[in-house]
């Protein structure tokens, strides 16, 4: 089956809750569809349609408020008042962490009272999300709802979950699956009726819900150029969707990382847009660390891909069966992933980043993180490098997990400069550099507090590895020096040319000169877009405009590189990125995407979308920060 499309699709969310829609507010059966309401990582309606007098109502527009918002008009042709839509439909839909709620309201131009039915169609589900982005369609199997005067509620899952409907004023009618609240009202002339409904979901199964906290509120400065106000406010409005927490403790609020595939806690994901938004508010950035240090790594277990001190990949309610259909996926067509999985190899040295950072700023106590920060410490010096190489890397030994475990997690990312595939053990360039920067800020840490000793032996640990990359990554080719992409099994520099060169700078494993060397390269018309930096050179052998991770742009892959410029003072060079990102999002109305295509900017407008992105996506809209801090 097909992963569904996700780009011509509305979406409205809270977290944990997500409402998907066409353009017209309406939920449609389809064979392959993420259309629906869902709670966390379950379907739970899969079809919601509005009608009038059994009448379609047509779709006039929309007017979008924020991430949570939306406001749907219709016109209803009714014979008594001739062909034009003298009677509308305004459809106003919320999304908050308890609720997706809906109030009709129905005005006629006519010059009489006017009786109406209005009727609104669910059809209840229970598909888990891997099933819906695989495309697999399933057999649902729920019990008969409980029926009120003006609701119904059912179970999806087991008795920790519940769905309830209200509508006030409706006769509800229960057939199967399907539900009908219909409403009898009298439009009186020249006049409006209302009608409201909600359906409340709850799951208390799932490790996380909704926030208890008040909406991150950032205004973009009246200086800056107006699509670049828009993109910061539906940006912010976008992280505030995507804000979750614990459930034990609602305060504590990270960013999951996108609707609908990962909305859920992600090591890697959470910490990037954490420390992207840091502009704009710190409090996600605690919340982060305090989450991903609660459940840090404290045994080994090749299965989980758990170290001690390690940071985790992601956390699900229920395992999580991935699904490739590519021609050479062999024995891993198929890889299910446990509820709590740990296989990935950055997010324990972003983790330390972020503290560096918060602590540096003021903005974090290091006594409240000290023993997780050796943990984390532990796990680099330990476990890091299993081969003793001098590089952190990583293998999944047992094929059971992800085969790649750098952000470019898809089995197809790793590429020699002729397309061939790299084998793995793999130490990815970007890595190096965060682990270089990690023990550096970890180093600052340990001298704050006296542990001189400590910090002098990271400083050395930075020193070698910096040293080692220096002699092992360096490669060559038509248009000069460039960091490879990565050492494979063999410990042979992956030549393929790659945006990850970019998550060098700032990170202190450059000097000037490789830094110079390193933004030259990816302001080259074969890495720069116009509209952004590929994840892979125009120039590999295995590159393709709208794939993956092997020749598309990834907004906070390119982001994280104007940050990395801005640090290093390359302003001129962060300035024409982030200008490219703008023009960008213009395309995509004013929201930045998760990914989108290669395509050069002198040839398309906007570029093509990569139709199964997360949107909107946490890293991708906190990726607004920076690009505002470029342009100021």
């Amino acid at each position: 089956m097909y992963q569904p499309f996700l780009h011509d699709l509305e979406v409205e969310l809270h977290a944990p809750l997500q409402a998907w829609s066409d353009a017209s507010g309406q939920t449609v059966p389809a064979d392959i569809t993420v259309a629906g309401l869902y709670c966390a990582d379950q379907r739970v309606v899969s079809s919601l349609e509005l009608s009038v007098t059994d009448r379609v109502v047509e779709s006039m527009g929309a007017h979008r408020y924020g991430g949570d918002a939306v406001e749907h008009y219709y016109g209803v042709r009714t014979t008594e008042f001739g062909v034009a839509p003298a009677v509308t439909v305004q459809r106003s839909r919320r999304v908050d962490g308890e609720a997706i709620r809906e109030k009709l309201l129905v005005t006629s131009a006519g010059l009489v009272d006017l009786p109406l039915e209005l009727v609104m169609r669910l059809t209840r589900d229970d598909t888990e999300m891997e099933q819906v982005k695989s495309g697999r369609g399933h057999e649902v199997r729920l019990s008969a709802p409980d029926v009120t005067d003006d609701g119904v509620s059912w179970s999806w899952r087991d008795q920790k979950t519940r769905a309830t409907v209200s509508a006030p004023g409706a006769e509800v009618v229960v057939d199967g699956l399907d539900i009908a609240l219909r409403w009898q009202v009298v439009v009186p002339a020249r006049g409006t009726v209302g009608v409201e409904w909600s359906l409340a979901m709850s799951d208390t199964g799932t490790p996380f819900g909704a926030h208890s906290l008040g909406p991150i509120v950032h205004e973009p400065s009246d200086d800056l150029p107006a699509s670049v106000q828009r993109l910061v406010r539906r940006s912010v409005a976008d992280l505030n969707g995507l804000r979750m927490a614990d459930l034990a403790d609602p305060a504590q609020n990270f960013f999951a990382a996108g609707a609908p595939w990962y909305f859920t806690l992600f090591g890697r994901d959470s910490i990037i847009s954490a420390t992207l938004a840091r502009p704009w508010s710190s409090e996600p950035a605690l919340g982060t660390l305090r989450a991903l240090a609660a459940r840090q790594g404290a045994t080994t277990d090749p299965d989980t891909a758990e170290a001690p001190g390690k940071i985790l990949h992601e956390v699900r309610r229920a395992p999580l069966t991935l699904h490739d259909t590519a021609e050479d996926a062999g024995e891993r067509a198929e890889v299910t992933l446990p509820p709590l999985y740990y296989g990935t190899i950055d997010a324990t040295c972003l983790w330390m980043m972020l503290l560096a950072d918060l602590v540096r700023d003021g903005q974090a106590d290091l006594a409240e993180f000290l023993p997780a920060l050796r943990g984390t410490l532990g796990w680099l010096r330990d476990h890091s490098d299993p081969d003793g190489d001098g590089f952190v890397e990583y293998h999944d030994v047992n094929a059971k997990g992800l085969a790649n475990q750098g952000w470019k997690d898809s089995g197809d990312s790793i590429r020699w400069a002729d397309g061939r595939q790299a084998d793995a053990p793999i130490a990815l360039a970007e890595v190096q550099g965060y682990a270089h920067a990690a023990a550096v800020g970890a180093a600052e840490l340990l001298r704050s507090i006296g542990e001189d000793e400590e910090a002098a032996e990271w400083e050395a640990w930075a020193a070698a590895l910096k040293e080692r990359f220096r002699a092992q990554f360096w490669v060559e080719d038509d248009l000069g020096r460039y960091p490879a992409l990565a050492l494979d099994a063999a410990k042979q520099p992956v030549d393929g040319v790659a945006s990850n060169m970019g998550h060098l700078l700032g990170t202190g494993i450059l000097d000037d000169d490789e830094q110079r060397i390193v933004v030259d390269r990816l302001m080259h018309p074969t890495m720069f877009s116009g509209y952004g930096i590929r994840t892979l050179s125009t120039t590999n052998g295995g590159y393709w405009p709208i794939g993956y991770h092997v020749g598309s742009v990834w907004t906070h892959d390119t982001a994280w590189i104007v940050a990395g410029m801005l640090r290093e003072g390359f302003t001129d060079q962060a300035r024409t990125v982030a200008e490219g990102l703008v023009r960008a999002a213009e395309g995509y109305d004013h929201r930045l995407p998760e990914l989108f295509s290669g395509q050069p900017a002198d040839e398309v407008f906007p570029p093509l979308p990569y139709p199964a992105s997360c949107k909107p996506q946490a890293w991708a809209a906190a990726s607004a920060a920076v690009v505002e801090q470029a342009l100021r």
